[in-house]
């Protein structure tokens, strides 16, 4: 599990492929613009974003297989219903287009 602020590197990208495999669990701060990449759990992402002074608003789940480049926007962490997310999806437009934008940013490696 790693906390990025910056692009990743295709030495970093290769590392999480022999560790995780094609998919990867991501935990997304919309508004810091920054990422952990990785781990078991969207809530141990969630933990370090938090050590990183991230508001829990602003932290949303999903995952990125670098195979295919699909980004996705599922996770348990998803489900906030005081803020209108009641699914595992991130529902609002707006909130999933930053949750891509920080991911296609921080993994742009990957489309390069």
């Amino acid at each position: 599990m790693d906390f990025f602020d910056r692009p990743v590197t295709w030495g970093e990208i290769d590392n999480f492929r022999k560790i995780y495999g094609d998919y990867l669990k991501l935990t997304v701060d919309i508004e810091k613009k920054c990422l952990v990449a990785g781990g078991e759990l969207h809530a141990d992402g969630e933990k370090l974003l938090f050590e990183n002074g991230s508001r829990q608003d602003n932290i949303w789940g999903g995952g990125i297989n670098l195979k295919d480049k699909l980004i996705d926007a599922t996770a348990v962490l998803n489900i906030r219903p005081r803020l209108g997310n009641d699914n595992l999806e991130i529902l609002d437009p707006e909130r999933r287009k930053k949750f891509i934008e920080v991911v296609r940013e921080i993994f742009q490696e990957l489309w390069n």
